[in-house]
């Protein structure tokens, strides 16, 4: 299946990781409680995304049953496609599937004529290609001065891959452009380190 996407409004993020009060520690989030990130991150998405906009949310998107969902999911702009992280697999809640445009466990999408991997996790080998194709992931809670877990292992990522989590952009989806031109600033960095 291809899909294809308006560039002016495509947003991602990833790792919300909604009313999961462990995630602020082992992230060191700046929040007080669950309610303020859940508050918090909300009222970011709300003003850059509008309700006609898509998102592609990549994974890890809430904790809770039934009511808690619907609370979030009503309250988001935007059609969402939700890319399964592991939180997902085991809180999603039947009936859910209908509240998002689509939901899959990885996507290949395409915005002009830029070529696009989605998944939670990121690849060393996604979709055959290093130049011709960007991969956007999440899972990793990478932050500018990352001390985190995976922080050793992300030093042998493309230039072509990008952490879309909240952790990662200010807990704010971040639009194409700026997934654009943050991926192209880190080709052009990789030619100069290279040479």
């Amino acid at each position: 299946m291809n899909f294809k996407f308006d560039a002016e409004h495509t947003f991602f993020t990833s790792d919300t990781h909604f009313n999961h009060a462990n995630i602020i520690r082992f992230c060191n989030r700046p929040f007080r409680n669950v309610e303020e990130m859940n508050e918090t991150i909300i009222a970011y998405w709300n003003a850059t995304v509008g309700m006609d906009d898509t998102v592609f949310h990549l994974g890890d998107f809430c904790l809770g049953g039934a009511a808690e969902w619907t609370r979030l999911l009503d309250r988001l702009n935007g059609r969402i496609y939700l890319i399964l992280g592991n939180h997902d697999l085991k809180n999603i809640r039947q009936g859910f599937l209908g509240r998002f445009e689509h939901v899959a466990m990885q996507m290949r999408i395409e915005i002009g004529k830029r070529k696009i991997y989605l998944c939670h996790y990121p690849f060393l080998c996604f979709e055959g290609g290093y130049k011709d194709v960007w991969q956007l992931f999440g899972h990793v809670h990478t932050r500018k001065s990352n001390t985190g877990i995976d922080a050793r292992r992300l030093q042998y990522l493309y230039p072509t891959q990008y952490d879309v989590g909240v952790d990662n952009n200010d807990f704010t989806p971040v639009s194409y452009e700026q997934v654009r031109m943050i991926i192209l600033k880190q080709i052009e960095q990789s030619k100069i380190t290279r040479q």
